[in-house]
């Protein structure tokens, strides 16, 4: 007998009910790192720089209702945005199913286990540092895509 297709390789981003996309979402923390974006060239930087309502431990936001109001350019994930977004990292769950591509075993839909993430070495629990406690955020940059931070 085989297995039923779990629902993130059935439907569509667009498809998933609220409850389904946030699932999605692994808990690395990298989205909550901060980006800085040269007005120039338009090229994006990434820092190990975490927003401040990001419980770096946890990897989760500690505001997450009004996270967009609390921080001006916090962009909120949604469907008709994770292909426009080119700074998410390879490993994320929104991304990767957008690509038709599957989830890493470290997920915690696929592993059923919410710590795998931080036992894979994946999220910035070990990595980053609170912008409250950074005074030149320039200092944070880092020459890797947020997928290896």
């Amino acid at each position: 007998m085989r297995k039923s297709q779990p629902y993130w390789e059935k439907k569509k981003l667009s498809e998933m009910s609220e409850e389904e996309w946030e699932a999605l979402c692994d808990g690395c923390g990298k989205c909550c790192l901060v980006k800085l974006e040269d007005s120039d060239t338009g090229s994006i930087e990434s820092t190990t720089v975490a927003c401040h309502l990001l419980d770096i431990n946890v990897c989760r936001c500690t505001n997450y209702a009004r996270r967009t109001e609390l921080v001006s350019d916090c962009i909120a994930l949604a469907p008709n945005n994770i292909k426009k977004i080119k700074w998410l990292p390879s490993t994320c769950a929104y991304r990767l199913v957008s690509e038709g591509k599957n989830l890493e075993w470290w997920h915690p839909l696929v592993s059923g286990d919410p710590r795998t993430v931080h036992d894979a070495g994946v999220s910035v629990r070990t990595t980053a540092i609170s912008e409250d406690d950074v005074l030149n955020i320039e200092d944070y940059i880092v020459d890797t895509e947020l997928s290896d931070i």
